[in-house]
């Protein structure tokens, strides 16, 4: 618009408001300002009706914008005459009254300039200002600077000056009027320049907006009011800045992710044009860059009431591919936003599982961390924020490999237990939702590091059961908690009490150690019982220092040692081992030293070895909680457990603590409670209370009489009517609490060895159980008795007499309850045999031996030792279970494991291959367990070689992990305890070997020396145990293995040291033992340290004058050995046992060297361009077609398929079978030890020769090598596969058309296969 131009009155001459005078230079500035007064009046006065008096007062209102009024300095001039200026614009609004661009510029910097004086409210002149301003806004006076060319120089100054002056003692008219005159601006100009709108957002730039906060409320809603216009100016500059890297269009540009954050939180549509941009950032090529854009997008997609991942799905999903960035603080930024967002939008929850489950297996320790926290710290809030999915990821990570991201996993789990099921903060639902987290911690104390073991310790003390509690709420949360974990679960916290106990007493001894004079003897024990304590501490190395300073200290400090004393003491209560752990940890600090590793160690100690939970009024609150549940009255229910489970947990609760707390049950009351547990119908309950009263009762006798002759009486009846275990525990309950024992067992003895009567089996299971733990644990005075019992009724009526006829059911296993009684009481009496001869630890009379030719009999007839046909499948399993677990359990002590023939040691050991798979299991199990307490001879770890047969994977991994266990226990023995050589024989790994081999080439299965494919099994085997031998080449034991396999051939059997044949198997090998290690170690040709000794019970010594320098394997069995060359016949072929009994089933064997833990791909000694691995389509799992049927048939047909050159093929089938029927033939029976009188029948065996009768000829076993031989020549067309029992052969009629299965074969196979008909095998793959 054109500035029209005033007209000046006609004489020109300046008219002033009434009374006003003119204003000059001339006059003083408080009469300027007197006047100025007047015409401001008068301005204000005036309205734009007013026409004549504009007309009149146009010179003045020129002339109050000259120089003499604008630069005037006096402030109060200055803004009497902006006020004036103001009134000026308003009255001749729309046309202002000066005509010179230059002038309007001039004027409204002017007036700006005076609107610096609003930032002193509590001034006089402030009215006056808020006057200005409220005028300016009212007419929108500063739009008429749109049309000036600099106009943007006035908006700048003015927007400023008003950001510069608001604060807090401004009032909302204040605020309001500038954002209307500023808004006006914005909303009715052309544009927003940059200048101008760098003026508004650095006040939304963290510094500013901390110096004045007002200004920057100010920009916000000026902001939110012009949202719609500025948009666009807003978009350009990101634009300018983001896309185009032009960085120079502003001095914010370094600042534009942090003027996103605040836009975004100012109005989400300041920023649509924006969020695109953000999205091309996200794909930058610059890591830091990408870091920059997730920070600022973390912050903006997890803000409390953001909605942009709803409204920008694409801007979403790309931020979401960043938790897969290649740059490791992008990944970490994004699972540090997850928190906020899983908090603040739970239906973004789904959305970020994915990407959290990928993160928590991040390679990244940081992330997998992060994940933790993220998830733990939204559960904490509130539970309902986290899925199961997200829960799950936490819970993985409790076995990271990384110990810091497993403690951030326990320790959240730990807590969230505690808020929701311990305090349950948000109710039942919640509570269940994480009621699995008790039993995963505690699983984790299975785990071997030390580290995750004590912080499961404190865990349960501080999160599981509080150890602050009042003792009454702290048994409460206990008793509930036990009667709500898993097996496992409670497994994992009887071994916790255990080690704490077991560490109590290591303290306990040094303590004693202490007391006695000192000696060289003295200082070994010590140093020996501080490295079993250090042990068990974190960080053994450093702990070991530690533990020598604090028994140091310990010597020299005696009221120390009192502290200690006390605080291991049986009696020693909880509070007082509070104040024991204070006095001592408070002797032990020092100020000066704030951190003190030292003192952080006794700490742990101390925390390990403090009756923290169980002293006297413990256990009497836990008999109270326990009579409530008897009683009805306790609150079973509302904590989730019946009533039936909370008296049987409680009865095994106090059943553990009994071992490691028994000085805390001598008491009346608790006694009585457990002897009401004792008439109740519950079997379990009253085993256990008995089992209670065995640990704790030892002063019963003396000190409480009226318990023991209440408690008599019931023990006598339990003895000789209760179940088998509770006749076991109340034996040896009398036998540990009662001086007179010796009347009290003769007394149950007596009567109960009067009525065996076998024609009633299913009351002499008791009786048997009693009689032999009678016999075991007071053999002098029961032993000879025993013997004619054992004689006349154990062997003649029971063993050797079949009663009934077994259930016909075809299953190799029934459940306990379909077991007849007959074969539960033969079980028993096998074991009683076994208890009776454990007591006498004699062979005198030779009753070991007469023994030892029964259960081998046994095991040769398959458990049907009658061979009347009469006992069923599954019983017989037990038998061959209970048989093979007797000769094991009579190996354990010395003077018989010296009786124990070769031939009965393989006996036993082919039992490991039973054709039932629980009789596997569990036989191995029993063989674990008792090598890992050092109990058996080293030959027995042997045994785990034949796993390498077994068809079932997880079986084959089980014997590699006992195999670990084992070699490690030993290792570790003889560190700890220096051995002489003799010993060492017996202890040392390696020396097993010998025993392996003489095994294996005894093995029924090795009847040919050059048959490829038993060589190949006889490989698998060897590797099975030379693998976890050789893991480590301790001492250079790879050339100690070496030469003792060299020795091994130049002796000869020393069971048939003239047999050729038995001698070239045992050669051959060696061989392949040879083969193996030469092909696996590199360092085996080096000088063995040691010359290695051997068994004479299997070897003879070495003959001087005999060299045995053949080589045993040809050219060509090499080179299947080592390429794995696929059999030559089918995948999977019939067998036909050497050693042969009828009616077994057969499993199908495969190779050792794809357990399910040996996965390793040195796992063979072969080349790595080889296929390598057990052969295709023998590989089982645990489960399949029906278990353990006696005739059904698995057959497998296998047809040729197209297959990728892949290493470690399995067989992916499906198992389909019939019921074909076998055909049993009939075997000469081996002669073993003792096999004379097998032939014999009862009536021709004198009672001199033998406690025990021998046994009618049986017609089943391992035949005699020369009909071995034939038999391998007649079925020249089948391969053995089974162990120590013939394998069925299918029926030429039985139906064979089943659906085909694809096996994928190995290329080099492929073609022999193609020419092939498929061949059928059977399998009893299945548990």
């Amino acid at each position: 618009m054109e500035f029209p131009q005033q007209q000046k009155p006609a004489d020109g001459k300046i008219v002033y408001p009434p009374g006003v005078k003119e204003i000059t230079d001339k006059i003083t500035n408080d009469e300027v300002v007197k006047r100025l007064k007047m015409v401001v009046k008068t301005f204000m006065d005036m309205d734009q009706d007013s026409e004549d008096e504009k007309h009149q007062y146009l010179p003045l209102a020129l002339h109050l914008a000259s120089e003499f009024f604008l630069r005037n300095p006096n402030k109060d001039v200055r803004l009497l005459v902006a006020c004036c200026l103001a009134d000026i614009f308003r009255i001749y609004a729309p046309e202002a009254p000066y005509t010179s661009h230059d002038k309007l510029k001039d004027i409204f910097l002017f007036i700006t300039r005076q609107l610096k004086g609003l930032e002193d409210t509590k001034s006089p002149q402030f009215n006056r200002y808020f006057y200005l301003l409220e005028n300016l806004a009212w007419v929108k006076s500063y739009n008429i600077c749109f049309e000036l060319e600099d106009c943007n120089e006035i908006f700048i100054q003015l927007f400023k000056t008003l950001f510069s002056v608001i604060n807090n003692s401004h009032n909302q008219k204040v605020q309001m009027h500038m954002l209307d005159l500023m808004s006006s601006i914005i909303t009715e100009g052309d544009g927003v320049t940059q200048e101008l709108l760098d003026s508004i957002l650095i006040n939304l730039i963290p510094a500013h907006k901390n110096l004045n906060k007002q200004a920057y409320d100010l920009s916000k809603v000026l902001l939110k009011r012009t949202v719609q216009t500025i948009e666009t100016c807003i978009a350009n500059f990101f634009n300018q800045v983001l896309v185009l890297g032009r960085s120079s269009v502003s001095d914010l540009s370094e600042h534009v992710f942090d003027l996103i954050q605040e836009l975004f939180a100012i109005d989400p549509h300041l920023l649509v044009s924006v969020m695109p941009q953000l999205e091309f950032k996200l794909k930058s090529n610059d890591g830091e860059e990408r870091l920059a854009v997730v920070r600022l997008l973390a912050k903006l997609f997890g803000s409390k009431d953001s909605e942009l991942a709803t409204h920008n799905r694409p801007l979403w999903q790309c931020f979401l591919g960043r938790f897969n960035d290649i740059h490791v603080p992008v990944r970490l930024e994004c699972v540090k936003f997850a928190s906020h967002c899983l908090m603040n939008h739970p239906d973004l929850a789904k959305d970020l599982t994915e990407f959290l489950k990928v993160r928590s297996h991040d390679p990244e320790e940081a992330i997998r961390h992060d994940v933790i926290v993220t998830i733990i710290t939204a559960g904490k809030k509130d539970l309902s924020l986290v899925n199961d999915q997200l829960l799950g990821f936490v819970r993985e990570r409790t076995l990271d490999k990384r110990w810091r991201v497993r403690k951030e996993a326990m320790m959240g789990l730990a807590q969230l237990y505690k808020k929701y099921c311990l305090h349950h903060e948000a109710g039942k639902d919640a509570a269940q939702k994480v009621s699995w987290i008790k039993d995963k911690l505690l699983h984790i104390y299975y785990q071997n590091s030390i580290d995750d073991k004590l912080l499961v310790e404190k865990i349960f003390a501080q999160y599981m059961v509080p150890h602050n509690l009042e003792t009454q709420e702290k048994m409460k949360c206990l008793y509930y908690l036990y009667a709500s974990l898993d097996p496992n679960a409670v497994k994992a916290l009887n071994e916790m009490w255990k080690c704490q106990n077991m560490l109590r007493s290591h303290v306990r001894e040094l303590l004693d150690l202490h007391k006695q004079p000192t000696s060289e003897a003295n200082s070994s024990a010590m140093f020996g019982k501080l490295m079993t304590i250090a042990k068990n501490l974190p960080d053994p190395g450093k702990a070991q220092d530690f533990v020598k300073k604090f028994n140091q200290v310990l010597g020299e400090d005696e009221k120390l040692r009192s502290q200690l004393e006390l605080l291991i003491s049986p009696t020693c209560s909880c509070k007082q081992a509070e104040v024991c752990v204070r006095e001592i940890t408070r002797k032990l600090a020092n100020p000066k030293q704030p951190t003190n590793p030292f003192l952080e160690m006794v700490k742990f100690l101390l925390e390990r070895i403090a009756p923290v939970h169980i002293d006297s009024e413990a256990i009497s609150a836990l008999v109270k909680l326990l009579n409530k549940s008897i009683e009805g009255t306790a609150d079973d229910e509302e904590e989730g457990v019946t009533p039936d489970t909370a008296i049987r947990s409680g009865l095994e609760l106090l059943k553990v603590l009994s071992f490691t707390h028994p000085t805390s049950f001598h008491s009346a009351e608790t006694y009585e409670s457990l002897l009401q547990c004792l008439k109740m119908e519950d079997d379990k309950v009253a085993e256990a209370a008995i089992q209670i009263f065995r640990n704790t009762g030892h002063k019963i006798e003396t000190e409480l009489p009226h318990i023991r002759s209440t408690l008599i009486p019931i023990l006598h009846q339990k003895a000789k009517r209760g179940t088998p275990h509770q006749a076991k525990h109340a034996v040896h309950c009398i036998h540990a609490i009662f001086h007179n024992k010796e009347v009290q067992l003769a007394q149950i003895f007596e009567p109960l060895s009067r009525s065996l009567n076998a024609d009633v089996p299913e009351q002499l299971i008791t009786p048997l159980v009693s009689l032999g733990h009678i016999s075991m644990l007071a053999p002098d005075q029961f032993a000879s008795p025993m013997k004619s019992i054992v004689a006349n009724f154990i062997v003649k009526d029971l063993l050797m007499n079949d009663r009934s006829v077994g259930n016909k059911n075809g299953k190799l296993w029934s459940p306990d309850e379909e077991v007849s009684p007959e074969v539960l009481a033969k079980v028993q009496a096998i074991k009683l045999l076994v208890r009776w001869l454990l007591g006498m630890k004699n062979n005198q009379s030779k009753s070991a031996n007469s023994t030892l030719r029964l259960l081998s009999a046994m095991l040769v007839s398959e458990g049907d030792l009658t061979e009347q046909k009469k006992i069923s499948k599954s019983d017989m399993s037990r038998l061959r279970l209970a048989a093979g677990s007797a000769i094991m359990k009579l190996a354990q002590e010395p003077c018989y494991h010296e009786i124990i023939t070769p031939e009965q040691f393989h006996l036993c050991a082919l039992v490991i291959n039973d054709e039932c798979y629980q009789v596997r299991q569990i036989f191995a199990q029993k063989l674990h367990m008792a090598l890992v307490k050092l109990q058996l001879p080293l030959e027995y770890m042997a045994v785990f070689s034949l796993c390498a047969k077994d068809p079932v994977k997880e079986r084959r991994a089980h014997a590699r992990q006992c195999l670990l266990k084992n070699i490690s226990i030993r290792r570790e023995y003889i560190k700890q305890n220096p051995v002489t050589n003799e010993k060492q024989l017996s202890l040392l790994p390696e020396y097993v070997v010998p025993y392996m081999i003489h095994l294996l080439a005894n093995d029924p299965d090795f009847t040919r020396p050059q048959d490829f494919e038993q060589l190949r099994d006889i490989k698998e085997c060897l590797w099975f145990m030379l693998e976890v031998l050789m893991t480590k080449n301790e001492n250079n034991s790879h050339a100690f293995l070496k030469k003792m396999i060299e020795n091994i051939k130049q002796t000869k059997d020393a069971q048939a040291p003239d047999d050729p044949k038995t001698n070239e198997k045992i050669y051959t090998v060696c061989d392949v033992a040879l083969f193996v290690i030469l092909n696996k170690s590199t360092t085996c040709h080096l000088e063995s340290p040691k010359d290695p000794m051997l068994p004479t019970k299997f070897f003879t010594p070495p003959d001087k004058d005999f060299v045995n320098d053949k080589e045993y394997l040809s050219l060509e069995a090499r080179t299947i050995l080592l390429t794995g060359k696929p059999k030559p016949a089918g995948v999977l072929g019939t067998v036909n046992k050497p050693l042969s009994v009828t009616g077994k089933r057969p499993y199908s064997r495969t190779s050792g060297s794809e357990t399910g833990s040996n996965v390793s791909t040195n796992s063979e000694p072969s080349s790595p361009s080889i296929n390598k691995g057990r052969d295709p389509g023998t590989e089982t799992s645990e489960t399949g077609a029906r278990e353990n049927e006696e005739n059904p048939v698995i057959l497998i047909s296998v047809t040729p398929a197209k297959v990728e050159p892949v290493k470690n093929k399995e067989m992916n089938s499906e198992q389909t079978q019939t019921d074909a029927g076998t055909e049993r033939t009939k075997k000469r029976t081996p002669q073993v030890d003792g096999s004379e009188n097998i032939h014999q029948t009862p009536a021709e065996i004198k009672p001199e020769e033998s406690t025990i009768p021998a046994l009618p000829k049986p017609r089943r076993g391992r035949p005699p090598k020369s009909q071995t031989a034939n038999s391998s020549e007649k079925n020249s067309e089948t391969k053995t596969s089974g162990r120590g029992r013939k394998r069925a052969v299918p029926s030429q009629e039985s139906p064979g058309v089943l659906e085909p299965v694809t096996i994928k074969i190995p290329k080099q196979q492929k073609d022999t296969e193609t020419k092939r008909a498929p061949v059928q095998r059977q399998m009893d793959l299945q548990r």
